[in-house]
């Protein structure tokens, strides 16, 4: 096959066109530094390029929902600390209001103590973020959880939602928890049964804490009441869905351990009379308001003490009101344990996004930023081709077959 010399020509000049875009295209390299302009550069790379950067997009988002919830439960944990330090304070002074020595006058100014605390709990129950939002408001995070209503009681009026986070590719976090499972609730474990008193009393009997005797009883959750016939008799009753009588007419002895059922016990101090009744609750049952045990704890020491009945009386209150308290204490370490869990996880997952960012960004940077070193040497490479190139071309073309002939 004959090539002419037009052919040959245009062949030459094609081969140094096509190095020098190939210098273009590396010198483009060397001076911006990216080495993937455009998808016709490395379509292959440039695929690969879009899937990385879309992971890095992804991963810079779970990192920033990384921050912010863990800034929320942050702000909780501190905030339930507080909460259980105002908690440890009013039992101090329900301690110092058992003191039979106090007079009216003192116990209305503990009382008085005591509704200043409570403040301090609503002000903690309508604590927010750094991003303003409340803690404890459940998904209706845009205004306070907590208000006192023209009674003077205070009201929940949050939901009962809990506020979620993606953090990662499968895992969803609370960063939050409502109001209600805080502050009106009682843990599923720890807690105690409740004894109570009838107000109605006119004996002298004062009930003690309840004791467990057997943590695996099913009658621990039941409701029990003991009813005084007489102020030497008493009968305990099992006030599940078809009462049981659980012991039968038992003579009465101060401070000597009273069953119930197979479970528990508890102690009556005192003379109670005939016709007194006091009543042990399981601790879901017997109210896990905190704010409502306050008021009721209040409204006992506001309440004169006139003879050794009303003052019986005042004393079960202040049983009663440390055994919701101390469950609502409980309560609130078990939520704070919870958070301070989710924080440990969360930090964590940062540090493995923070990784996986890092590698995503040098697999991006490997795909599309020039390698010094290689376009260098590259381009080193065809600028010298080129030139050897244009050398042996100009060689070639000054060639003729007239140049041997004489």
């Amino acid at each position: 096959m004959r090539i002419s010399t037009t052919q040959y020509f245009n062949m030459g000049v094609q081969a140094m066109n096509d190095q020098q875009n190939t210098l273009a295209q590396l010198y483009q390299q060397l001076s911006s530094g990216v080495s993937l302009a455009t998808p016709s550069d490395n379509p292959l790379g440039a695929a690969q390029a879009v899937q990385l950067s879309a992971q890095g997009a992804t991963l810079s988002q779970y990192s920033a929902n990384q921050n912010t919830a863990l800034s929320s439960l942050q702000a909780e944990d501190s905030t339930l600390g507080s909460v259980s330090t105002v908690l440890t304070n009013i039992n101090t002074l329900l301690v110092r209001a058992g003191d039979g020595s106090l007079s009216d006058s003192n116990r209305s100014a503990l009382a008085t103590q005591l509704q200043g605390l409570r403040s301090q709990l609503v002000t903690l129950g309508n604590a927010t973020d750094a991003q303003g939002n409340y803690l404890f408001g459940g998904f209706q995070n845009t205004s306070a959880p907590f208000s006192t209503s023209a009674t003077g009681a205070v009201v929940y009026t949050g939901d009962a939602g809990n506020r979620t986070m993606q953090v990662a590719g499968t895992r969803d976090i609370s960063t939050a928890d409502n109001g209600a499972s805080v502050f009106q609730s009682v843990a599923t474990v720890g807690t105690s049964s409740i004894p109570s008193g009838n107000p109605a009393n006119t004996g002298t009997g004062v009930i003690g804490a309840v004791s467990t005797t057997n943590a695996a009883s099913a009658t621990n959750s039941h409701t029990f009441s003991i009813a005084f016939s007489s102020a030497t008799t008493y009968t305990v009753t099992d006030q599940s869905t078809n009462p049981v009588t659980v012991s039968a007419p038992t003579p009465f002895t101060a401070g000597s351990a009273i069953s119930l059922g197979n479970g528990q016990s508890v102690a009556i101090t005192g003379a109670p009379a005939a016709g007194d009744a006091f009543t042990v609750k399981p601790a879901a049952q017997a109210g896990t308001d905190v704010f409502a045990t306050i008021d009721s704890v209040v409204k006992a020491l506001q309440t004169p003490v006139t003879g050794t009945a009303s003052s019986a009386n005042l004393q079960n209150a202040l049983t009663t009101g440390m055994a919701q308290l101390g469950n609502t204490r409980n309560n609130v370490i078990t939520v704070q344990a919870s958070v301070g869990g989710r924080e440990q996880e969360i930090q964590a997952l940062q540090a493995v996004t923070q990784t996986n960012s890092l590698q995503t960004q040098s697999n991006l940077a490997d795909l599309t930023t020039t390698n010094l070193t290689t376009i260098v040497s590259q381009y080193t490479m065809t600028q010298n081709a080129l030139q050897a190139a244009q050398e042996g071309f100009a060689k070639i073309q000054n060639m003729s077959l007239f140049d041997y002939l004489n």
